[in-house]
């Protein structure tokens, strides 16, 4: 059986929580709630040294567990619990980060984790960076509907640009995806055909994954309650039953110029996906100049922070690749363990 990590990836507000719910509901995966620590200790891993001195990984440790901006508390593990296997075991950066989700997966008596943030979907080189072994499960949404669902959210402080913009990045990012990982690492996977018929688009995620079937997963209610932090209003919705409810509604739910503007930006990308266009009025000249301003600052910003990246990446103290599993071990040449069977090692 496989012992690969799970990344639910997509834009905000596609679903993913709901999608999160239904793979943690199956007997053999534990996918953890959204966390913080992930990114940004990738990102400090210089400060941290070389991490394969013990003494060195305790640091990381406490900063993934006491920092508040982690959101560590969100696993509900022990911090000396996990600094202590973190500083016990490999010396690597995403052997530590691996370490608090194999720790959440325990929680559950679970061979396998997973772990869900809708951005990842542009940063899985960072990711396949820390876990070689990976699989990503790219959940796909109507653009219009995200971007009504965000416009609601508390949390969301941006303007329709902004949001619409945040569509667009996901889909393209998604498309280079299809097109430069291999079949057994990414899955893509309509919100609306999930929530339509959820037994047979969650077979055919199990299959992806290795994994038998669990009917558990279609009435993920159960789940809501352990791994969706109760402060998150938000997501109210994960404790009933999949509805098809909010299929569509971004028609009332959106204004007339947003729509315009929707489907001048990203409509090709919708038709691409699917999703039919309203043929709304053609969108306002002064909005999509704001929108195209609003979407070239964000390249911009993208385009810096990997410049700094590939420099930092000359400069890496210690190795980033986790060495948990047993593909991630096979990847970095490391002998077979004595109670890791061949099959297992050749699968991943």
């Amino acid at each position: 059986m496989s012992d690969r990590p799970v990344f639910v990836i997509g834009c905000p507000r596609s679903g993913t929580t709901m999608l999160q719910l239904m793979l943690h509901s199956h007997p053999r995966l534990a996918v953890a709630p959204e966390t913080k620590f992930v990114l940004p200790a990738y990102y400090r891993r210089r400060v941290f040294g070389d991490l394969r001195d013990a003494s060195r990984r305790r640091p990381l440790a406490e900063w993934i567990a006491g920092d508040r901006s982690t959101k560590f508390r969100e696993l509900k593990i022990a911090k000396a619990d996990f600094v202590r296997e973190a500083v016990e075991g490999p010396g690597s950066l995403g052997s530590v980060i691996g370490t608090a989700f194999r720790m959440y997966a325990d929680r559950f008596d679970k061979p396998r984790w997973g772990d869900k943030r809708p951005s990842y979907v542009k940063h899985t080189d960072l990711l396949l960076r820390l876990f070689p072994d990976a699989q990503f499960i790219h959940l796909i949404r109507d653009g219009r509907d995200c971007v009504a669902s965000l416009k609601e959210m508390p949390w969301y402080t941006a303007d329709s640009f902004h949001a619409i913009a945040t569509w667009a990045e996901a889909m393209d990012a998604g498309e280079r995806l299809r097109r430069t990982l291999p079949e057994d690492t990414y899955f893509e996977l309509r919100y609306e055909d999930l929530t339509d018929d959820p037994e047979t688009e969650l077979k055919k995620l199990c299959v992806f994954l290795d994994e038998d079937f669990s009917p558990a997963m279609v009435s993920p209610r159960e789940a809501a309650s352990m791994a969706v932090p109760v402060h998150k209003v938000w997501h109210s919705n994960t404790h009933g039953e999949v509805t098809r409810s909010r299929v569509g509604s971004w028609a009332k739910r959106l204004d007339s110029w947003e729509i315009s503007l929707c489907e001048h930006v990203f409509g090709e990308r919708l038709e691409a996906n699917g999703y039919e266009l309203s043929g709304a009025p053609s969108a306002a000249k002064e909005h999509v100049a704001a929108c195209n301003k609003t979407m070239a600052r964000r390249r911009t910003s993208r385009l810096r922070k990997g410049f700094r990246d590939r420099i930092n990446r000359m400069r890496e103290p210690s190795p980033v690749a986790a060495l948990l599993t047993s593909g991630q071990r096979v990847l970095a040449g490391v002998p077979q363990q004595r109670n890791e069977s061949p099959e297992l090692a050749e699968h991943n």
